[in-house]
């Protein structure tokens, strides 16, 4: 399913400060007016919630319409969203009882209340005050606290009356937002000279290795390189070039327009790829670990008939050589290697709300002079759900030798797109001599 990309912020007619209430009137059948608190913000629990450290039950129970078929008291329910400031907030939850009456418990900055669901019709359920007391990612927990049945609540809604300032938050049809932000290295070679050889290595730490997580380390003007967790149990080092044909659909490429497989290491599986740009990709089936550097080397010229070729390499220090993933030929193309980058994405909604890192270091580039030239400069960059600000939990910089980023699990603060950052010179070349 496709999704646009945008900042859901509903302000009320006549409301010009944020945090701002108002009234609405219900006319109950008796003729009697009924006050109904009306809300500055409605963020849908579709597009902001998850189920605590369980992404098999986050695909269950977090669906298009909102919290459903809520079973388990285990399942404890989290919703992120972003406050500006400190101060108070007004919450209430839209839903309704499967059976009632059925009790809920939700928590704030350690701030406990218990409510209850008195009838089955779709109503408004007022939460109360809470205190914000540090500005950034703020995270709503709803535990299930009993039902007579063995259904728990299905929930909508969390209405928001801010006196904390903007509250930003996730819109309800936005498959990307739930993803989450995905942040770039863009690297600055001191050099004119076309480069021909692109090495790096990536460190990724404990803890930080999400599934769904890609630490892309050599990204060029046609493709990327890097490594991915693909599973609890699979894991992969990724090379992909792109055709020079615009389509999600690798089926419709003309042709002259398809990228070649040349030559492919042992073990290494190849095919075809789409809906993000289609081409040529092959991948190795290797369960790479936390908290070792493992080396990424590119070469990228032109050859006859108007095709450039790419090969990749991949090295693992528990290997101890290199490994050939793949040789492609790009149609229609003529250049060596452009636009040198690394980036970390997610490509799982059900873990967008779980912190993935990785350093990124021993940046080199061989020219077609045959010099081997280190950059140590590298400019911060996101994607357009950290450009839109639809999400903020991304960050980024560098640690001695090693550049670093980070992105997706609600955290607090966020780094400043379009940053320049610099790293110490390593002073070798390479993890290993390359492939001759």
């Amino acid at each position: 399913m496709h999704y646009h990309l945008k900042l859901r912020i509903i302000a009320l007619t006549g409301c010009i400060l944020l945090g701002c209430t108002g009234q609405s009137e219900d006319h109950s059948e008796s003729g009697q007016t009924t006050p109904t608190p009306t809300y500055g913000y409605q963020l849908e629990l579709a597009a902001n919630s998850w189920v605590e450290s369980n992404p098999e039950q986050t695909r269950q129970l977090v669906t298009a319409d909102g919290i459903r078929n809520w079973q388990h008291s285990q399942d404890v329910i989290q919703v992120y969203f972003h406050t500006e400031t400190t101060g108070d907030l007004e919450l209430s939850l839209t839903g309704q009882a499967i059976t009632s009456p059925t009790r809920l418990e939700v928590e704030l900055n350690s701030q406990l209340r218990e409510v209850q669901f008195t009838d089955t019709a779709p109503t408004q359920l007022a939460l109360g005050q809470f205190q914000i007391s540090e500005p950034g990612y703020q995270r709503l927990v709803i535990r299930g606290i009993s039902s007579p049945s063995k259904h728990f609540a299905q929930l909508d809604q969390l209405l928001i009356n801010s006196k904390a300032g903007q509250v930003r938050f996730i819109d309800h049809d936005d498959y990307w937002g739930r993803r989450g932000p995905s942040v770039h290295l863009g690297y600055q070679p001191a050099t004119d000279s076309a480069i021909e050889w692109f090495y790096s290595e990536i460190t990724v730490p404990e803890g930080y290795d999400a599934l769904g997580s890609f630490f892309m380390a050599n990204g060029f003007a046609d493709g990327y390189f890097g490594i991915q967790v693909n599973s609890a149990t699979e894991r992969r080092v990724l090379f992909s070039v792109w055709s020079p044909y615009e389509t999600d659909d690798p089926t419709t490429i003309p042709t002259e327009y398809q990228v070649k497989l040349l030559d492919k290491g042992l073990d290494v599986v190849s095919g075809e790829f789409g809906n993000e740009g289609s081409g040529g990709q092959s991948y190795l089936r290797f369960p790479w670990q936390t908290d070792t550097a493992y080396g990424f080397l590119l070469r990228g010229h032109p050859i006859a008939n108007n095709y450039t070729e790419y090969s990749a390499w991949f090295y693992a220090p528990e290997l101890g050589s290199w490994q050939f993933i793949a040789r492609f030929k790009r149609p229609k193309t003529q250049r060596y290697i452009e636009r040198p980058h690394s980036f970390l994405e997610n490509f799982l909604t059900e873990t967008g709300d779980t912190t993935r890192k990785a350093y990124y270091h021993s940046q080199w580039f061989k020219t077609t002079e045959g010099d081997w030239l280190e950059a140590t400069e590298a400019r911060f960059t996101g994607d357009a759900t950290a450009q839109s600000q639809n999400r903020l939990d991304f960050a980024g910089g560098s640690t001695g030798a090693k550049f670093y980023l980070q992105n997706t699990g609600f955290f607090s603060p966020h780094t400043p797109l379009n940053s320049n950052w610099q790293r110490t010179p390593t002073a070798k070349p390479c993890l290993v001599l390359p492939p001759k």
